[in-house]
């Protein structure tokens, strides 16, 4: 949202020499963002892992495979997000405000990425083994293709973000890697994550993927932000075919996660199974897309309650009650009506 006595102007944008002035604050809420990042700020060696090895030792097969499964999804999938940032966002967005908050998520993504490989050298996992998974998984290729799919079109392309075409593209890309990559695949594994602390295992471990998720709460707060500001700023983004097409995006996603999580979990564990999981998933589906205007899709509850006293993600990214905004939240369903 712009500030009354400052000219409209679009948060899209490729001008070099434009947004090199920080003040006044256009985005109040990207400037807000980032000084919470900065806040934020922690180093995965801050935790003591190695106490978890214990609890590491005497788990199951099934769980340990569990853990090595969500090393070899998130591993790779915080330096895709990256990518998409990098590609796919930054080059576009022409607040200085929004700039930096950009910047400290890519710092963010790395220490993720960093934080991982910490849990990878701290436990005896076969980091070989947990590495080719992200590849040779059908299940989690599938996952991996549909981001690639969109942040290649940003990578090899240069948008024409003056056009209508460019900024659904732009819209597209925010789609795939912040509500379905950060806000139900990420959430969705961070959930099994630390179903283990939930029966007192690996409770360091779970410390460490509570610092991980508040940065994402940021992330995905973020990004619902700058869809509902392009939308705000371009009304006629908002078709009933453009809102169609976004709406199965994020049904598509759910499905490729229902598989996904059969793979995480092909016997169950105590306490937790594949389709536990996948209630989740869809909880959190519906919780996106009423984020986004649409009428959800699924009806599941939460499972997993427990989530309220650690990360519940609508006690974490509550974005129209802490934020000030003038945004529509269903910007891009009102067009189905």
């Amino acid at each position: 949202m712009t500030t009354n006595d400052q000219p409209a102007r679009s948060i899209l944008g490729t001008g070099i020499s434009d947004g090199l002035l920080l003040k006044p604050i256009r985005y109040e809420w990207a400037y807000d963002l980032y000084n919470q990042a900065v806040a934020n700020t922690w180093f995965p060696h801050e935790i003591q892992l190695g106490e978890d090895l214990a609890d590491f030792g005497r788990m199951t097969d099934e769980e340990r495979h569990a853990v090595t499964f969500l090393m070899s999804y998130f591993n790779p999938n915080e330096l895709l997000v990256n990518k998409a940032l990098a590609f796919g966002v930054y080059p576009y967005v022409n607040a200085p405000e929004a700039h930096l908050y950009l910047a400290k998520q890519m710092w963010e993504e790395a220490n993720h990425c960093m934080a991982f490989e910490y849990v990878l050298e701290t436990f005896p996992i076969d980091r070989d083994e947990a590495y080719a998974a992200h590849v040779a998984v059908p299940s989690m290729a599938a996952k991996e293709e549909f981001e690639v799919r969109y942040i290649s079109r940003m990578a090899e392309q240069t948008l024409d973000i003056s056009t209508l075409e460019g900024k659904r593209d732009f819209v597209r890309n925010l789609v795939a890697y912040n509500v379905v990559l950060e806000g139900i695949w990420f959430y969705s594994g961070f959930m099994v994550a630390l179903s283990f602390r939930q029966r007192n295992l690996l409770r360091n471990f779970g410390s460490l993927i509570d610092w991980i998720v508040r940065d994402e709460s940021l992330h995905l707060k973020f990004g619902i932000n700058l869809v509902l500001t392009v939308l705000e700023e371009n009304p006629e983004l908002a078709t009933a075919e453009f809102a169609a097409e976004i709406r199965q995006m994020i049904l598509d996603a759910v499905a490729m996660e229902e598989q996904y999580n059969r793979d995480l979990l092909p016997n169950g564990i105590l306490g937790l199974n594949s389709t536990y999981i996948n209630s989740y998933v869809r909880y959190l589906a519906d919780r996106r897309l009423e984020e986004l205007g649409f009428a959800t899709h699924f009806g599941d509850s939460n499972p997993a309650k427990w989530m309220a006293t650690a990360n519940d993600t609508l006690q974490l990214v509550n974005f129209f009650e802490a934020t000030n905004t003038s945004y529509e939240v269903n910007a891009i369903a009102r067009a189905q009506r």
